[in-house]
């Protein structure tokens, strides 16, 4: 097989600082001007910075084994070069002094020169230029899983009406077929009367157990639809360290997390503190020197965090102090929020971690979160996949999807798909029809 050449853009190694390690046996490219642009990175205090340090240590230590520009060995039996920009013919509207276009002309230098070229990005708009020059060009699709096909965490099930009768005697019903660990299960009657019941697989009984919470309304919240029972199963159970829940606009995914995690953390006392943050797009970026508290400071970015707050603090209260009670979970430490971009070195123990509009996060930032989790955390993930604000995702490759995909099956794990919108029937129709 004819040996690749895959030439990487900065972004490839800004989201993945390993990806030159994922191309098997062929050429990694990376062109000068992508050094250039990391090291322009390298003194930002965010996950790209980070990023950018990581990969010059890297390449650092490859340079021990040779010399970068005329390719050393790398692991999986590649060979990594750093090629310097060429001189190459390029149409008219292509400045080209503009980087991106520097980062082109390598590609185009080496296919002029008869090599199989694969140019990598992460960059909509770049992959359509190459595509112009005619360069073969991909995503970088490590990272990514078929959004279609996507776990959805609940199923519905026909079964005889004898089956329903034996669950709900028994508390327990063995079925045929594959189940992934605290996967839900709407049991329907295979006759069609309105006798149902609803599960949840025990990977210990290799059974189908009823739900613990079923009855539960945590800070007084109701579940409106079988899909919100599933979750607050989820949310409260205490043996699901990591769940994650992810849907249209209006599902309540933010707002039955809120509430499960005040209940657990003020009400039951379970856990010291419920944290609750979320990327601020672009992501890492400072907040600045903005005055008042941190609380303040966050305040324009965590303006669907206070609306559910506002909600389940005032829910069944006809007074006028819900600000009041809102600054007192804050003043007395049990709720605290954060921005994402200051939560790698901390460790956080015996706390509720909700992580909202996780959408917006690479898989490598999400390692980084996870990571984080000390003795007796529970971490909960929300998001959309469809409403991604990071230029360099989208709902296949984003980090919320990717831990789907790789943490089904894990016993400490719970995830959820919504698919009906419960905020209004005008958020619904416009989920439906926009």
């Amino acid at each position: 097989m004819a040996i690749k050449s895959f030439v990487l853009d900065t972004n490839v190694l800004l989201h993945d600082p390993d990806s030159i390690f994922a191309f098997a046996d062929n050429k990694v490219v990376i062109p000068l001007t992508v050094i250039e642009e990391l090291d322009r990175f390298k003194k930002f205090n965010d996950e790209h910075g980070r990023s950018a340090r990581q990969i010059s240590r890297i390449l650092d230590g490859l340079r021990l084994k040779g010399k970068l520009s005329q390719g050393v060995p790398i692991k999986n039996g590649g060979t990594l070069f750093i090629e310097m920009m060429h001189q190459v013919s390029f149409p008219e509207e292509f400045a080209v002094s503009k980087d991106d276009h520097q980062i082109l002309s390598v590609a185009l230098y080496l296919k002029q020169k008869g090599e199989n070229v694969i140019f990598i990005t992460k960059d909509i708009n770049l992959r359509i230029k190459a595509e112009i020059l005619d360069i073969n060009t991909q995503d970088y699709e490590k990272a990514k899983v078929k959004i279609d096909e996507i776990y959805k965490g609940w199923r519905e099930i026909q079964v005889s009406s004898d089956r329903i009768d034996y669950f709900y005697k028994n508390s327990k019903l063995v079925l045929e077929g594959d189940f992934y660990p605290n996967e839900f299960v709407a049991l329907k009657d295979v006759a069609g009367s309105s006798k149902s019941a609803l599960a949840k697989y025990s990977v210990k009984d290799k059974a189908l157990l009823p739900l613990f919470h079923i009855n539960s309304q945590p800070w007084g919240l109701k579940p409106l639809n079988i899909e919100q029972r599933f979750a607050f199963e989820l949310l409260l159970c205490n043996e699901i360290s990591l769940v994650t829940l992810i849907g249209l606009p209006g599902a309540g995914k933010t707002l039955l997390a809120l509430a499960a995690g005040l209940q657990k953390t003020v009400e039951e006392h379970q856990f010291r503190k419920l944290y609750i943050a979320r990327p601020i797009i672009p992501m890492g970026k400072d907040i600045g020197f903005l005055p008042g508290t941190k609380e303040e400071k966050l305040s324009s970015w965590m303006g669907a965090i206070n609306d559910n707050l506002e909600f389940l603090v005032d829910k069944g209260h006809d007074d006028s102090k819900v600000d009041e009670k809102i600054d007192y979970l804050f003043s007395s430490g049990q709720i605290e929020i954060d921005s994402l971009t200051y939560i790698r070195g901390r460790s956080l123990p015996r706390q509720y971690i909700i992580i909202d509009d996780a959408q917006n996060l690479t898989p490598h930032e999400i390692k980084t979160i996870i990571s984080r989790a000390g003795t007796g955390t529970k971490i909960v993930l929300t998001g959309d996949p469809y409403q991604i604000d990071n230029p360099y995702l989208d709902a296949s490759s984003n980090g919320l999807t990717y831990l789907v995909e790789r943490f089904k099956g894990q016993p400490v794990y719970g995830h959820l798909m919504f698919s009906k919108s419960e905020r209004s029937e005008l958020a619904a129709l416009s989920s439906e029809l926009l």
